[in-house]
């Protein structure tokens, strides 16, 4: 392939996101904060809009003419999130409102059922507390222990200390494929490799690489697996879970209701196939539609193109952030992380640094990203961070170093 074809068409692309071109105060919108939502084109708001605007109905319990497209649309959208994962079918795709609900079905249905005194749930300390508070809490509830697998210096998972941490007693890994505060693209199918070796199930929380790389779960070996939508050029309120359809079909359900039955009794119930089991009550009809929308949407693209891209402007913003003396930057070296740069500039808050850069248009995110226990391995309160996805540039990245120069000034 010539670099011409790997390269994407980026100003095209921008066309299709008329939001990026909104300017405050005569200074037009850098928006740099993708690895908490990214923005959405215009087909796939033209299929949210096409949906309320003529097929608009419930699903799974209508004969008329409405309900029948809408729940054709629903259920070939499990299909298409299927086929973009590399799952075996539908079966294996259930629906969420997003990632965190994704893990907390995991840990409900299955957590709840099957840990106990003496068994273990390895995380890692760079975890999202989608992941970890949730595990936290149910080892809390079934008396399991949680344990950590160490980050190195660079920010990468100590492997030597998960082959020890991982033990006959594991019942389950769970871990990040790509932080969301260091950009750690973590050797999942290794860590998958390690669990299976101690009969131990594996869950990937994937909501930061699904969008920007190609993910297979069966290349990956993966239990369970969990993504946003939001986080992919989709809409907010839809997120995925895929399982294995064995494990599936031997867990307990969530949630209970509306359409995750296929019989009910006064004295019992009988659960409906899969994915319905676990997609209680009226699901979300068109976030789903628009889910299978922007897959097509980004395999139009294509997803190794997009890694490219997004790889291309970390290792950008790494070099040009590391070269300012008073600038930290968390994570990997430039040519092994994920589309996001996590730093500190010294003597400024990240809050503040937020706040300054929004006066200059610049929007990142500030805070803990959701990984308190990593920014307390960190020695950090908080960081700023930039994360990149399909429409951003090089000079956009450089309009982020001449606002952090703006606030060195500033508070100089």
């Amino acid at each position: 392939m010539s670099q011409q074809a790997e390269t994407l068409d980026v100003e095209r692309i921008r066309e299709e996101f008329p939001i990026l071109e909104r300017e405050f105060d005569g200074t037009q919108l850098v928006y740099l904060d993708n690895a908490a939502t990214t923005q959405t084109p215009e087909p796939v708001v033209e299929t949210i809009t096409d949906y309320y605007r003529n097929y608009n109905a419930n699903v799974h319990r209508g004969i008329h003419q409405l309900s029948q497209e809408a729940s054709i649309a629903y259920e070939e959208a499990h299909d298409r999130v299927a086929e973009f994962i590399g799952a075996d079918g539908r079966e294996e795709v259930i629906f969420t409102k997003n990632t965190t609900e994704s893990m907390n079905l995991v840990a409900y249905a299955w957590g709840l059922n099957e840990l106990g005194p003496g068994d273990e749930v390895v995380l890692t300390e760079m975890e999202h507390h989608a992941s970890l508070v949730t595990w936290q809490q149910i080892a809390k509830r079934t008396g399991a222990e949680c344990k950590y697998i160490p980050i190195t210096d660079e920010g990468r998972l100590d492997m030597e200390a998960a082959k020890e941490l991982v033990t006959d007693d594991t019942e389950m890994v769970s871990v990040v494929h790509v932080s969301n505060t260091l950009g750690t693209i973590n050797p999942v199918s290794e860590l998958a490799d390690i669990a299976h070796d101690h009969d131990a199930y594996i869950t990937v929380d994937a909501a930061q690489s699904v969008p920007n790389r190609p993910v297979d779960v069966t290349e990956i070996d993966a239990d369970f697996l969990a993504f946003s939508g939001h986080k992919m050029a989709g809409p907010t309120g839809i997120g995925v879970l895929y399982g294995k359809q064995h494990i599936l079909e031997e867990m307990e359900p969530y949630l209970y209701g509306g359409d995750m039955i296929l019989k009910v009794t006064f004295e019992d119930s009988k659960w409906n196939e899969l994915p319905w089991k676990y997609e209680a009550g009226t699901p979300i009809i068109c976030q789903g539609i628009a889910l299978a929308a922007a897959c097509d949407y980004l395999d139009d693209i294509g997803m190794e193109r997009i890694e490219r891209h997004e790889a291309e402007l970390a290792a950008y913003a790494y070099e040009r952030l590391t070269e300012e003396d008073d600038v930290e930057v968390y994570g990997p070296p430039a040519d092994d992380r994920g589309g996001l740069v996590a730093f500190n500039l010294e003597g400024v808050h990240a809050h503040d640094l937020s706040s300054i850069l929004n006066d200059s248009a610049v929007a990142i995110r500030a805070g803990d990203h959701c990984t308190q226990p990593l920014h307390d391995v960190l020695g950090t309160a908080a960081s700023a961070r930039a994360s990149f996805y399909i429409y951003n540039t090089k000079d956009e990245i450089d309009r982020l170093v001449e606002a952090v120069h703006d606030a060195r000034q500033l508070f100089a």
